[in-house]
């Protein structure tokens, strides 16, 4: 694939914006891209070398590949698979599965690495990415101490449109990604709960769905 598609290809993340156009034409050559079809598995901890991948369209959802627990949720315009910079040991056993169709690029970790260490700009965007999954880790756990079910479920229904949502008049409209067993992997509850405070939130005509979108009123945030 030629290095102006994939430099296109990178343009939208904020990771690459301290870079200039050279720079980013010698990170292309390293670069592989992808299409991958919905309900499709991007194999992460399990590939024979170890890569980092960035997500130009669609999303993807990050599960744990022994018992498939949904750990966090992707967007465009993002990166994972991040942790196999800093998982030497080979502990981390995740994959991605595709919930819409996605185009991907990936570089191996080993690359990415050398890359970093010639362009600091990388090594601190790519910290910066990983604190942030932290903190989002330190925020369930805060969530789950101190937030009862009820309230984490409205909560991350309220977040997760926000984030993957659009404006559409006085809604914001998010394509319907998650099952109810995801949301109740991703909030420590159960998928009955779930599906009751999701009942109450339409009832109440807080949040709206159907099998494809979930939206909410602005005026009502």
């Amino acid at each position: 694939m030629k290095a102006i598609t994939k430099y296109w290809f990178l343009e939208g993340f904020s990771l690459f914006q301290k870079l200039g156009m050279p720079s980013m034409m010698k990170l292309c050559d390293f670069l592989e891209m992808d299409h991958v079809d919905k309900g499709s598995i991007i194999e992460i901890g399990a590939r024979d070398k170890k890569c980092i991948f960035f997500l130009k369209n669609g999303s993807v959802k990050i599960m744990d590949s022994e018992n498939d627990i949904v750990k966090y949720v992707v967007k465009k315009g993002n990166i994972f698979g991040e942790l196999s910079i800093y998982d030497k040991d080979n502990s981390s056993k995740e994959v991605a599965l595709a919930l819409e169709d996605v185009v991907i690029c990936y570089i191996e970790s080993d690359m990415m690495e050398g890359l970093m260490e010639e362009y600091k700009s990388l090594k601190n965007g790519l910290l910066k990415i990983y604190g942030l999954r932290i903190r989002k880790l330190e925020i369930r756990l805060q969530d789950l101490l101190y937030k009862d079910s009820k309230t984490r479920i409205s909560e991350f229904i309220k977040a997760f449109i926000e984030e993957f949502g659009e404006i559409e008049n006085d809604r914001v409209v998010a394509k319907n990604l998650l099952s109810h067993k995801d949301i109740a992997n991703l909030t420590n509850t159960s998928r009955q709960t779930v599906n009751n405070v999701l009942s109450i939130m339409r009832k109440d005509k807080v949040i709206d769905y159907d099998s494809k979108f979930i939206s909410y009123s602005k005026s009502d945030s």
